[in-house]
């Protein structure tokens, strides 16, 4: 179904409805689109009538919805187009199995795991979006890549930085890697202010526009947390050469330190789309049509060191890494559980990262994952033992 059909570059896209999705297809049309690219596969969630376009836009060979229920919806939107049709966990295991070089992994969450690895697997490049394939399985994942033969391009600005920082150094010249946050929508807020804080607030980031989970995430800085451990693995550093610095303007998008005292940086107008097109185009890049920076109109640019009281998610990470094993993974499900529960309105906004630190301790002896399988195990059990503390305390308000 999906055989190659001679076509310079092939490509599938994990995630093709998301914010980063939605911005991929956007770099690839304007890098010359279907005169450029063959797309493989395309893979959603819910978004039917926005996969359906994508898909006969961009000529797609196949489209999945993850959604076992929507599969007759997608079926019925693409009827006529020639365009083959999947869903739930063997369409997207599928989707990844197309025989593309490039692969966007944007599916959110652990979702995305499986079939970014299966992809990885066949050795594929992967443009990485996704943050719980090193996060949960750093390790693992990293071990596929190799073997396998593909790259691992980073797509988070902050880390797509510190790779275009890096090309053509030598890596054990690095001394540091500085990731820059904005601080998010509470940077100045105390935490009496942020203990009352609701979803709309906390969904505001001032500099970068991002889905709800990403959103929330800047805020809290779990986002952030969460790219401590993929830089760990991405880059093979230490977990104390891994920093974070807070810069509200998001105009320097991350660092390297060198042993001669030397800092390179990133820097750009705060646009996904220059980091999709430098994994796209690597080594070459792609002349894009994004806002270009006017050095003219920059007043300032500040620097500040974060307050881990305020945002503990920083310390948690660095615990994660130190402790090893699964804490990484373990911090990831217990934060996603904690962030669902948010949204709902079962905890306040504070209460996350209490949450994430209870299962931590709670979960301290987990071992180093072999398989997707031992990943899935401990996931679950700090998802229930996450659930059983919101459950019991119905006065986690997060206002301590």
């Amino acid at each position: 179904m999906c055989m190659a059909k001679g076509s310079p570059r092939r490509l599938t896209v994990l995630g093709s409805t998301g914010s980063i999705g939605v911005n991929t297809l956007d770099v690839i049309a304007q890098l010359g689109g279907r005169d450029t690219f063959e797309i493989a596969a395309l893979t959603g969630q819910s978004n039917i009538p926005l996969l359906a376009e994508q898909a006969r836009t961009f000529g797609a060979t196949l489209a999945v919805t993850a959604d076992d229920a929507l599969y007759a919806d997608l079926k019925a939107a693409l009827a006529g187009t020639g365009i083959a049709v999947a869903a739930g966990a063997s369409g997207l295991a599928e989707a990844a199995a197309c025989e593309a070089d490039w692969v966007m992994a944007a599916i959110a969450g652990t979702a995305g795991l499986a079939p970014t690895l299966a992809a990885a697997a066949r050795g594929a490049d992967i443009a990485l979006a996704n943050k719980e394939c090193l996060v949960c399985a750093g390790e693992l994942f990293m071990h596929t890549i190799e073997s396998a033969g593909g790259r691992l391009l980073p797509v988070d600005s902050e880390h797509s930085a510190i790779f275009q920082c890096l090309t053509g150094d030598h890596r054990e010249a690095v001394e540091r890697i500085i990731l820059t946050a904005s601080g998010g929508p509470f940077r100045t807020a105390s935490r009496a202010e942020m203990a009352s804080v609701t979803v709309e607030t906390a969904r505001s980031h001032p500099n970068w526009s991002m889905g709800l989970k990403v959103s929330i995430g800047s805020a809290s800085m779990f986002n952030k947390a969460l790219e401590m451990i993929e830089a760990k693995h991405l880059f093979q550093l230490r977990p104390d050469q891994v920093e974070v610095i807070i810069h509200p303007q998001s105009i320097v998008h991350s660092m390297v330190g060198y042993c001669d005292g030397s800092v390179m940086a990133q820097l750009g107008v705060p646009d996904m789309r220059t980091a999709i097109s430098y994994a796209l185009t690597y080594p070459e890049r792609g002349r894009l049509d994004v806002e270009r920076l006017d050095f003219t109109r920059l007043s300032r640019l500040d620097f500040e060191a974060p307050d881990e009281i305020r945002f503990p998610a920083l310390r948690l990470a660095r615990t994660a890494l130190e402790r090893g094993g699964l804490q990484p993974a373990i911090l990831n499900a217990a934060e996603e559980t904690a962030f669902h529960a948010f949204v709902a309105g079962r905890i306040g906004f504070l209460a996350m990262a209490e949450i994430v630190e209870k299962v931590m301790d709670a979960m301290q002896d987990a071992t180093q994952a072999g398989s997707i399988d031992d990943i899935m195990a401990v996931e679950g059990e700090a998802r229930a033992r996450a659930n059983a503390i919101i459950s019991a305390d119905a006065t986690m308000t997060g206002k301590s």
